[in-house]
């Protein structure tokens, strides 16, 4: 089985933690996001990926290399400039040859492929989309189908009231070889602007395939640590990186050689990276901390992310969803409001929005 992992997306919603990482290699509890893609993928029978590269290409392909997994070869198609959902595909015919699998590298989920896969081929599709029932229709791209699961239409952000559907598109695809016949060679192409609706139109064999298991869309600041609390929650299938502590007041993800001091307060759900310190006295509230993050004495984090190699001063306060990027430095007794962003300009300076 082949398939080919969506990754060369820019992340523009999730700066400045994506300044100088692409969006698929950001850490979800303390591992690259698109690690959990692979071994999913490679549970499943998967044995052979190509993933499409753009932004921080080569920071993914020295990652996972040519063989990520044990019996799975993984290639690249590097984009100069982006080719769309659809294009990033077609410029990949060459490899995709039979029933393929295509995934995002920025999902969270433990979705059974298998079932899908199997589900696909029982109702002769040319094209499934596995789709989610969820309740906030406003947040998602909306499938709408008749009684067999056949495609009718489709709603971008529906209101509630304008919705003809509340199952939400996860962007987890299989397809046939022949869906190239409707993707123009080199060029920019979009699955769910072109190829979909023309499927619809002509009323091609296009199928939903509902799924029940976890699904997470990490396309912005806010699913990105509603992802994160669900790992810790137990609520996806998810191998993570580090010690896992609950206490009276907190559930703890402790990364390898982290050093925690006296009197530190852990509240509520928290991620601590590989190699970070946390000085005495310190308060993290809703946290996640990528690795070598250091926290001074009696500073207090609430509802913050900070980027690896991050360093906060002494008794500095940060407020509800402040973000600091990658090796950046807060100073002593610093006060952030809320939802502040911090990252390095080019020269190296400190720039706050």
């Amino acid at each position: 089985m082949k398939a080919m992992i969506m990754a060369a997306g820019v992340g523009s919603r999730l700066m400045p933690l994506t300044s100088d990482v692409p969006k698929p290699m950001i850490p979800m509890a303390n591992r690259p996001l698109m690690e959990s893609i692979v071994e999913l993928l490679s549970e499943h029978g998967v044995t052979e990926v190509i993933a499409n590269l753009h932004y921080h290409a080569d920071s993914i392909a020295n990652h996972f290399g040519e063989s990520p997994r044990p019996g799975m070869k993984m290639i690249y198609s590097r984009e100069d400039e982006l080719m769309g959902t659809a294009g990033g595909v077609k410029k990949c015919q060459w490899f995709l040859d039979d029933t393929f699998v295509v995934m995002s590298g920025d999902a969270l989920t433990d979705v059974d492929l298998t079932s899908l896969i199997q589900e696909h081929r029982l109702k002769g599709a040319l094209a499934t989309i596995a789709v989610k029932t969820v309740d906030e229709v406003e947040e998602f791209g909306v499938v709408v189908s008749d009684a067999d699961d056949r495609i009718t239409s489709f709603q971008e952000k529906p209101t509630q009231e304008e919705a003809l559907s509340n199952q939400a598109n996860t962007g987890i695809y299989i397809f046939e070889p022949e869906i190239f016949d409707f993707i123009p060679a080199r060029q920019f192409y979009d699955f769910g602007k072109q190829v979909f609706p023309h499927l619809v139109k002509i009323k091609a064999p296009f199928y939903v395939a509902v799924t029940d298991d976890y699904w997470c869309d990490v396309g912005n600041l806010d699913t990105y640590r509603q992802a994160h609390f669900d790992v810790l929650q137990g609520k996806v299938r998810y191998a993570a990186a580090g010690t896992a502590k609950r206490t009276d007041t907190a559930r703890v993800l402790i990364g390898e050689g982290a050093v925690i001091e006296e009197d530190v307060q852990l509240s509520g759900n928290v991620v601590i990276g590989a190699g970070c310190h946390i000085g005495r006295g310190a308060l993290l509230k809703e946290c996640i901390l990528w690795d070598q993050v250091q926290v001074g004495a009696e500073t207090q984090l609430q509802g913050c992310i900070l980027g690896t190699g991050c360093q906060v001063g002494r008794q500095s306060q940060l407020g509800e969803g402040t973000v600091i990027g990658s090796g950046c430095q807060i100073k002593a007794k610093s006060i952030l409001g809320n939802g502040h962003k911090a990252s390095q300009d080019e020269s190296g300076q400190l720039r706050i929005d």
